[in-house]
């Protein structure tokens, strides 16, 4: 399926400078991913270092608002890259047909339109503290069922994902189980 889309990317670097070198390796790596949107894209790519260890982050934020991304770290920066890539690849595969199945009988349903929507992330870092709370997120929350939840929890990567629960008008959590499975926290006052 070739897309129409175009993927913009935002560079930041965190504790380092990123050379020109990894940036264009970065992009062209990321260029890849274009055929698979029908809509214009942003790709949020983060270079940072700690110790001998270079960390790669890329967050893929489409227009309906879901959220695509993968990290990695490695003691070459080119290999953390290449994970990512590939990380990122194989959400998109793994997700590509489920998505064409729930949403089939429309007129050429394309990859990005399927998609549900989804606030985008916004993060606010603190300094590390040993003890506190280092990091926060603040995000928007759409009603979904359990099974949508489960699906843009596993786009993003994580093994929990917290949403509102369009069945309950509740706000739930998901998450990964050790066997596999998803398990789902639905709070009671």
């Amino acid at each position: 399926m070739k897309g129409d889309g175009y993927m913009k990317i935002i560079v930041a670097a965190r504790h380092m400078k990123v050379s020109d070198d990894f940036v264009k390796y970065a992009a062209s790596k990321l260029e890849k991913f274009d055929s698979y949107f029908d809509e214009s894209v942003e790709a949020h790519v983060t270079f940072s270092h700690r110790d001998d260890i270079q960390i790669f982050e890329v967050t893929i934020l489409m227009k309906r608002g879901v959220v695509l991304r993968g990290e990695d770290s490695d003691r070459d920066m080119r290999t953390a890259i290449d994970s990512v890539v590939s990380k990122i690849s194989r959400q998109i595969r793994k997700h590509k047909s489920k998505l064409e199945k729930k949403y089939r009988g429309s007129e050429s349903i394309k990859f990005a339109e399927a998609l549900a929507e989804f606030d985008k992330e916004r993060e606010e870092e603190e300094p590390e503290i040993a003890g506190k709370i280092v990091k926060s997120k603040r995000f928007g929350v759409k009603p979904m069922d359990a099974e949508e939840a489960a699906m843009q929890m596993e786009l993003i990567g994580h093994d929990f994902f917290v949403f509102l629960n369009a069945d309950t008008d509740e706000v739930n959590v998901i998450y990964t189980r050790k066997d596999g499975n998803f398990g789902l926290i639905e709070p009671y006052f």
